[in-house]
């Protein structure tokens, strides 16, 4: 017959297992190294931090330090501190029933230190999960002290309790992460008096409760989150608050192509759609985030508020919506999106970016001009113009060719026949397979040739034409 264990149930179970608790930075340490040694994804998700951001978080952890984030919007910030769970113990024991998970070994709330008095060893346990050892709060500028601390319950004072008794109190969110990981997102829109109140928790472990000082020497990893401008102004934060945050990490954008594509692919919603086959051109993915890429460097773009990934995966998502959306028109089998398609990026960039200049002509020149850059760049990445003398040179005897965004795929194919010279960059944009991606290729290259001045293109009622 096999052998069952149980966890044990009782403060006495728990003393006669051996289980010791560790302080949660101990914890983490300890889980880390493990981590570490077994060769275990720390964050997983988090792209293109792997020599940067992560070592000197694994810092932090390893010296016990608290830590701030500080880094633009769509940085990854508030996944790598939810990850932060992952360091925490599967399951970590507290008194059954109590508000912030005391220790049974060292309980610090009144209400649990009474009750281990009078049960002794029969008092009963609970397992906590590490996903309820996190607690997360958005700063903003109507947080009060009870929200994070606790505040009298008024009915507990109905019940007959003084005002002074600590069995008032309806903990915080803080109290109720203790024994955990609190994560404070824009740390620097908290009001001034609610950051002293958060330096008193943290460093001298006590708090002003309607005027009863309570003292919660707490077990809590912080990690609060913040943009650079804010927390660097003086006057938005407290500096004793700043210096009680043990390390500043700095995060920040995907600095490579490849990234970008890989945190794109990763994050959008994937199209599940019956009787048409979707496919995704590498080249495309590549003018996708080249865009993000150009908008981070562009001077017309306020680069204070930054432009966040979430630009990349929603213009990643748009654009291919747009294919679906001609092929069901089509009635096609198969859906890649074009350049003609980068036309859906307005809309999913526009409101994610900050602009330097007013107005919403504007705001639409300017995507579009990063559309046009993004597309030069990617195709120079791919081909030399020179590449293209035979193709330029029919151009040069009348040739021309039409393009649209509702163009069906096998018009492109047809026109391959006596489009001379597109045959072997098709095959080097992997565009072979299906009409939908030939037309994907063919649009490109004749983009590409245009924006460098190749080909010219004229637009008119949704068409376009390239010609010499």
């Amino acid at each position: 017959m096999a052998k069952t264990t149980t966890k044990p149930a009782t403060i006495g179970q728990l003393r006669e297992s051996g289980y010791r608790p560790l302080p949660v930075k101990d914890e983490m340490r300890q889980n880390l190294i493990r981590k570490m040694r077994a060769g275990d994804e720390l964050f997983p998700g988090v792209v293109g931090y792997e020599e940067t951001v992560i070592p000197q978080v694994e810092n932090a952890i390893l010296s016990g330090q608290d830590i701030v984030l500080l880094g633009e919007r769509g940085q990854a910030k508030t996944r790598i501190a939810r990850s932060l769970v992952n360091l925490l113990d599967e399951e970590t024991p507290a008194v059954a029933g109590c508000e912030i998970n005391d220790d049974p070994f060292a309980p610090i709330c009144k209400a649990c230190q009474l009750r281990i008095a009078e049960e002794g060893d029969e008092t009963p346990i609970h397992w906590v999960p590490r996903d309820r050892r996190y607690g997360e709060k958005l700063a903003t500028p109507d947080i009060t002290i009870a929200d994070l601390v606790g505040e009298v319950d008024p009915i507990k004072v109905a019940e007959g309790r003084y005002l002074s008794d600590e069995l008032t109190i309806h903990y915080g969110l803080i109290p109720r992460t203790n024994r955990g990981i609190f994560c404070i997102n824009e740390l620097p829109d908290l009001a001034e008096r609610i950051q002293v109140g958060l330096l008193n928790i943290m460093e001298e472990r006590d708090v002003q409760i309607r005027g009863y000082k309570v003292r919660l020497p707490l077990d809590v990893f912080v990690v609060a989150s913040a943009n650079p401008e804010d927390y660097t102004n003086r006057g938005r934060i407290i500096t004793p608050l700043k210096d009680r945050l043990g390390s500043e990490i700095r995060t920040h954008y995907p600095r490579t192509i490849e990234h970008e594509v890989a945190i794109m692919e990763a994050e959008s919603v994937p199209f599940a759609l019956e009787g048409i086959e979707t496919t995704y051109p590498q080249f495309m993915k590549e003018i996708i985030a080249e865009i993000t890429h150009q908008a981070r460097r562009s001077n017309d773009v306020s680069q204070k508020s930054g432009v966040s990934v979430r630009v990349s995966i929603t213009n990643y998502e748009n654009v291919m919506s747009n294919a679906v959306r001609r092929a069901i028109r089509q009635k096609e089998r198969a859906a890649a999106p074009r350049v003609s398609d980068l036309s859906a990026v307005i809309a999913s960039t526009a409101g994610k970016i900050e602009l330097d200049t007013v107005g919403e002509a504007r705001e639409e020149k300017i995507v579009e001009k990063l559309v046009r850059q993004a597309v030069s760049k990617v195709f120079r990445d791919y081909f030399d113009v020179t590449e293209f003398d035979q193709l330029v040179a029919g151009f040069e005897k009348g040739l021309a060719v039409e393009a649209s965004d509702t163009q069906p795929s096998m018009e492109y194919v047809k026109q391959l026949d006596r489009v001379g010279g597109l045959k072997p960059a098709i095959q080097k944009l992997h565009g072979h397979g299906s009409p939908a991606t030939v037309a994907s290729a063919v649009e490109f290259i004749l983009e590409g040739l245009h924006l460098n001045k190749r080909l010219n293109k004229e637009e008119l009622a949704g068409q376009v034409r390239y010609r010499r």
